[in-house]
């Protein structure tokens, strides 16, 4: 990967789901950056996807650093506890204008309140449950997003 590329996507969690559905991403002409505290599961990712536009930061001010802005941030991280974690991982640095995605099927309640925190500094928060699993994530999963409709 070079240092100077940006990419258009940007994914939080490569476990399988979220691993597959980057690759499902890169099959469709997007370039996505990926993000995980367990390094192991970069290495798989550029390991599958050594022929597709991935790549893979190994700290999460590298990963925002590497996202076109406005950035487009998916969570794809389990249990729903930790979504709170990343987002307040994430907020530091990332802009106004920027959205996050959680892919992570939470309660409804927790989203709109990470809706509130993330609206605060003026960056936009989707919920999108995720249906399909693994074979979804890799080849067409169904995928329900909600938030502002000026985010769209």
């Amino acid at each position: 990967m070079a240092d100077d590329k940006l990419y258009r996507m940007g994914m939080v969690g490569l476990g399988v789901m979220g691993r597959n559905m980057v690759l499902n991403m890169a099959d469709r002409g997007f370039s996505v950056c990926g993000y995980d505290k367990n390094p192991s599961q970069g290495q798989a990712l550029l390991s599958e996807g050594q022929d597709k536009p991935v790549a893979f930061a190994e700290n999460v001010e590298k990963f925002v650093g590497q996202l076109e802005k406005p950035r487009s941030i998916v969570l794809l991280v389990a249990p729903a506890k930790v979504v709170d974690i990343v987002i307040q991982d994430l907020l530091p640095h990332v802009e106004k204008g920027d959205l996050i995605i959680d892919a992570g099927n939470s309660y409804f309640k927790d989203t709109d309140r990470r809706g509130e925190i993330c609206a605060a500094k003026g960056v936009s928060f989707f919920g999108m449950g995720v249906s399909g699993g693994e074979a979804g994530a890799r080849h067409g999963p169904s995928m329900m997003p909600g938030g502002p409709k000026e985010s769209y």
